[in-house]
């Protein structure tokens, strides 16, 4: 059963400022990590620039335009200290969930183990 799209946006905000603790990125450059390292994880382009909106408007990210490329000007935006600050809360948040999902599998394992 693969999760509904909604639930598939839960930690969206933490894969993003992940990709741009690593660097600085346009939206576009953000996706395509996203997709490259993620198969499974497939967010739709509306949904990452949303994020990054909310991220911006709530000081976790930052944007400046980059005309330096003979193409249009893209808004790269790059991780800000309190970003750096939720980027912690995030690790926390998804170590106790990989406890309880750990914690499921296992014993999942050893009632299945005991039937057979």
């Amino acid at each position: 059963m693969p999760p509904k799209r909604k639930q598939q946006y839960r930690h969206l905000p933490a894969f993003i400022l992940l990709a741009l603790a690593q660097e600085p990125s346009h939206g576009g450059a953000v996706m395509n990590l996203l997709s490259q390292r993620m198969p499974l994880f497939r967010p739709d382009s509306a949904a990452v620039y949303r994020t990054l909106q909310q991220l911006e408007e709530e000081g976790q990210v930052a944007s400046s335009w980059d005309t330096s490329g003979s193409g249009p000007a893209r808004r790269v935006y790059r991780i800000t200290e309190a970003g750096w600050h939720k980027l912690d809360g995030w690790r926390e948040d998804i170590e106790a969930r990989l406890a309880h999902l750990n914690y499921f599998l296992q014993t999942y394992a050893d009632i299945r183990n005991h039937r057979s």
